[in-house]
């Protein structure tokens, strides 16, 4: 069965840590689902990078997904935190125990919509005040604490993707696509 990720899309997003992680996720066969949080507009990222959402994140609230992943930036942020579909997707995911991965400043929104307390997590460095009182940090590039993930931002974006990728199908799967990348 094909694995399923769901990638919610705020403005104010970081482009390479939204783009990179999709790219992967599609080379290695995931049906991935781009959400609009405010909407199935065009959304703008922190550097201007325009994006086409899928669709709406109203409009897939309730549905299955095997991964659901925040990027990182910081009015992207802000908009997840304040999302209450957002917070809904968050809290089934979690309770159903399947994958959430976020990166940079994103594990800021897992708390503000209180997902997994006292979880392992890590960030951008930046933000790891925001998080500390809430959550073990730790000053790793990738975090795993049962099925929530975390990274710290741009620079291990792609390293995050491919270990997504690894988790949603396998390691030849994800050693393929790093190959084709030439990261390997």
């Amino acid at each position: 069965m094909t694995k399923t990720a769901l990638v919610l899309l705020a403005c104010g997003a970081e482009e390479l840590e939204t783009i990179a992680v999709v790219d992967i996720l599609v080379r290695a066969k995931v049906k991935v689902v781009v959400a609009g949080v405010g909407g199935p507009s065009v959304v703008t990222c922190s550097r201007g990078v325009r994006i086409q959402p899928d669709v709406a994140l109203a409009d897939v609230v309730g549905t299955t997904f095997d991964l659901v992943y925040l990027p990182g930036g910081m009015e992207g942020m802000r908009a997840l935190s304040k999302s209450a579909d957002v917070g809904k997707v968050l809290k089934d995911q979690y309770e159903n125990k399947r994958y959430i991965a976020a990166i940079c400043a994103a594990p800021c929104a897992l708390k503000a919509h209180e997902i997994a307390k006292g979880a392992k997590v890590t960030s951008y460095p930046s933000m790891r005040g925001d998080l500390d009182s809430y959550y073990n940090y730790q000053e790793e590039t990738i975090v795993e604490d049962g099925h929530l993930l975390t990274s710290r931002g741009p620079g291990t974006a792609t390293a995050f993707g491919l270990r997504l990728a690894e988790l949603l199908t396998d390691r030849a799967t994800a050693k393929s696509v790093a190959a084709g990348m030439l990261l390997s």
